[in-house]
């Protein structure tokens, strides 16, 4: 079937749905939602069975829909209607939410019903359950409503009704805190409702913020509204009730970034006295395996992180054990470099340089672990140097439905580093790794299986995979061979630094680097003012709108070999 994904941009769920229905034989092309006109010339150019669209913010022109059959992704229940449908299922407390499948009709959110799934809500972050459960809910109606086409059946509903019902849109007044009214548990409702975009705001220090990546702080009290410590780049905020860690805040004004706290605040929180929180980097021992686990927020990592990583790696190898499991958060295990914090800082030449130092110090202390295993489980997405980061250790893990985008070519033709042209081909050899690097699409796990990227799928269910790594872990930790196969491992790095250094690998690499950072072409500060200023795209890139591109049209990968 040709299926025709529009969008408004191409983001996690549209890119889980690009792999999956690609994954299954359907021809699939992409087509940004940038004008009217330009969606129409995307159905005549692709001619699609199906428009499919996951991620919009405006109607589909009517003489579209009343040609070619377009359904939506609606992550909400049956009968719910309005933009802030997930906003409102966590403001709201339901216990219950779900993703509707509907057809464009004139109202919107209120055609035809192709299917629905429904869910337990979890207390987590807006973005957390997007990622997660409305994607997984959102994939399976795509292809219950594929199914149904195949089967010459009609809508499995003439109409969008159930138990939802229409709400507006969150106004800034919804997203408002107040600490002398609100607890810490209603505040970080509100700052989960608000997650991503656009944010909840928070007034510190009569200045207006716009506060994200928030948790409780537990133990902590004072009077609302006062800062009471820092914790890393966190800082606690008093509520009527309780008190909040802020990990990040972003000024309410056109333009301004989002940052980690204490890195806005600056000089004066600085001031603030050092209080437990949260941490980046935890490490846990159980059954003869040591665990680090590490969370960066949407999976950037500054020169900082880098180097706590680092040091907490080099700390876990004063223990005597022989598996290391390198556990990354859910959401996100990496995306490399903190893009945010360079395009703030005064030089972002200099920051990028000092940033990809950093994370080439971390692969190399990873590649360099020669006493024990090391297992990459990386349960969340990954992108460009973060995926890299993941084949510096022995195995990687990987959970079904995680995606990555294993280049680096759409930051403005970076090159990168990270050690990836050592670390590439080793695993999937020269071929593959020009296909990889080249490629400038999304794979999901099963392919980066057939590739090398990953060695074992993990179960789609994040607790049922995490459990899994405990259990090959703790297998991997007493099998009879482990010490035969560290010592193997051992002696294979000794012969790869005697055909080529690890020193001599990196040098190549940020040569590249270095012209991207500080050479004539722009493309590199171009591009990523534009990813984190959030340009709207003037068009669709050919290698998602392949029906721009001409001649493949369905645009498949070649099969690998």
């Amino acid at each position: 079937m040709r299926i025709l994904l529009l969008c408004h941009s191409f983001n996690s769920l549209c890119q889980r749905l690009h792999v999956d229905l690609r994954r299954a034989g359907h021809e699939v092309s992409v087509e940004l939602d940038v004008h009217d006109d330009l969606t129409r010339e995307a159905i005549a150019l692709f001619s699609p069975d199906l428009v499919v669209a996951p991620f919009l913010k405006r109607a589909i022109p009517a003489d579209v829909w009343r040609r070619t059959l377009c359904l939506i992704v609606h992550p909400g229940i049956r009968g719910d209607k309005g933009p802030s449908a997930l906003d409102w299922a966590i403001l709201d407390q339901q216990e219950i939410w779900g993703v509707t499948l509907v057809e464009a009709r004139e109202e919107m959110d209120a055609g035809p019903v192709w299917a629905w799934r429904e869910f337990p809500m979890r207390p987590a972050r807006k973005s957390s359950l997007y990622r997660h459960e409305v994607t997984e809910a959102a994939v399976a109606c795509v292809f219950e409503a594929i199914g149904r086409l195949k089967r010459q059946e009609g809508a499995a509903m003439t109409a969008n009704w159930g138990p939802g019902r229409e709400r507006p849109a969150c106004r800034r007044a919804d997203r408002m805190l107040d600490p002398a009214r609100h607890t810490a548990e209603e505040a970080l409702r509100i700052i989960q409702a608000s997650d991503g975009d656009p944010g909840a705001s928070l007034t510190i220090a009569s200045e207006t913020f716009l506060a994200f990546d928030a948790s409780l702080a537990s133990g902590l009290c004072g009077a609302p509204g006062t800062l009471l410590g820092r914790c890393g780049k966190a800082l606690a905020v008093a509520f009527r009730e309780g008190a909040l860690w802020i990990g990040h805040l972003r000024a309410a004004r056109p333009g301004s970034l989002k940052l980690p706290a204490l890195t806005l605040l600056g000089s004066e929180a600085m001031e603030l006295p050092m209080v437990p929180g949260p941490e980046a980097c935890r490490y846990r021992e159980a059954d003869g395996v040591g665990y680090l686990d590490f969370r960066f927020y949407n999976g950037a990592m500054s020169a900082e992180d880098c180097d706590e990583l680092r040091e907490a790696i080099f700390a876990a190898r004063e223990q005597a054990l022989p598996v290391l499991v390198l556990q990354g958060d859910a959401d996100c295990w990496s995306n490399g470099i903190h893009l945010g914090l360079i395009e703030n800082a005064d030089s972002a030449a200099d920051e990028s340089w000092r940033n990809i130092n950093a994370m080439n110090d971390l692969v190399r202390e990873i590649i360099v672990s020669d006493d024990r295993l090391v297992i990459a489980a990386v349960l969340g997405n990954a992108g460009a140097g973060g995926v890299f980061l993941s084949l510096a250790a022995d195995e990687v893990w990987m959970r079904d439905g995680v995606i990555l985008n294993p280049h680096y070519k759409d930051m403005g033709n970076l090159y990168g580093s990270e050690y990836w042209t050592y670390l590439l081909p080793a695993r999937v050899g020269e071929a593959r790794a020009h296909r990889v690097t080249q490629a400038r699409l999304p794979m999901g796990a099963d392919e980066a299986l057939e590739l090398g990227l990953a060695t074992h799928v993990l179960p789609v269910d994040v607790d049922l995979a995490m459990r899994e790594v405990r259990r090959r872990a703790a297998e991997l930790a007493r099998a009879p061979d482990i010490a035969d196969r560290i010592a193997a491992k051992r002696e294979r790095r000794i012969r790869d630094e005697a055909e080529k250094p690890l020193s001599a690998y990196r040098a190549e690499e940020l040569q590249r680097m270095r012209r991207n950072f500080y050479g004539f072409d722009p493309s590199y500060h171009v591009a990523r003012f534009n990813f984190i200023r959030k340009t709207p795209k003037s068009r669709t890139p050919v290698t998602l709108a392949v029906h721009r591109a001409g001649g493949d049209t369905a645009g498949r990968r070649r099969k690998v070999q």
